[in-house]
């Protein structure tokens, strides 16, 4: 825990004590994912020097959200993982994240995605009561994936046999804020579709993001 304080007695200040310094909800995000070595944290967040990465990694260790694991054998890699306190910050992520899609705009040149960032961003934009269907999302070299059973979401790394598959060629922002829709997206070349016009329409409205207040 850093040992900067508000000098308050309120949940919200507290909860900043814990995870607000910079980086900090980054890692948990990425955790969120799954376990990863320092490695993977690293390549995750290229710029986060290692030093803050390490500081983080011990604060959060100190207060109880993460946790350093052995993998089993073959591996025996060290990796972090949430604990159970550190999970519960699941909804405070992806509410967020749901909040912030709404002002990301055009991709920046020295931004990056990561297959962790595609995964929570679906996650935290998913609306509930969606048509049950099977997504495989192709962004670059990027591959994950997507399985909706009404209330339930799945989302992992890699393909899904016997799912539609969605290439973007640039952020899909303006697919997923109705500023356009399957059909534009396909003609204007943002996107290809082992599917149809009408897949992306679906694709939009599991995954939607409103526009900025």
């Amino acid at each position: 825990m850093t040992t900067k304080t508000y000098g308050q007695y309120c949940g919200v200040a507290r909860a900043l004590e814990l995870v607000g310094e910079r980086w900090a909800l980054l890692i948990v995000r990425d955790l969120l994912v799954g376990p990863k070595r320092y490695t993977d944290l690293r390549a995750g967040l290229p710029k986060i020097p290692t030093n803050v990465l390490a500081t983080r990694l011990k604060e959060l260790e100190a207060a109880g959200l993460v946790v350093r694991t052995v993998q089993p054998r073959p591996s025996g890699a060290i990796v972090y993982e949430l604990t159970g306190y550190g999970a519960d910050l699941e909804d405070v992520v992806l509410a967020l994240g749901r909040w912030g899609a709404r002002s990301l705009g055009d991709l920046r040149p020295d931004e990056i995605i990561t297959p962790d960032i595609l995964v929570m961003a679906l996650r935290s934009t998913f609306h509930r009561g969606a048509r049950k269907a099977k997504y495989e999302l192709h962004f670059g070299d990027i591959v994950i994936h997507a399985l909706i059973d009404a209330d339930n979401l799945t989302v992992g790394l890699g393909p899904l046999e016997g799912a539609v598959i969605l290439e973007a060629y640039a952020p899909i922002a303006p697919l997923l804020t109705g500023a356009i829709n399957g059909a534009a997206a396909l003609k204007s070349g943002l996107m290809k579709t082992s599917g149809t016009a009408k897949d992306l329409d679906h694709f939009a409205a599991a995954f939607p993001i409103g526009p900025p207040a």
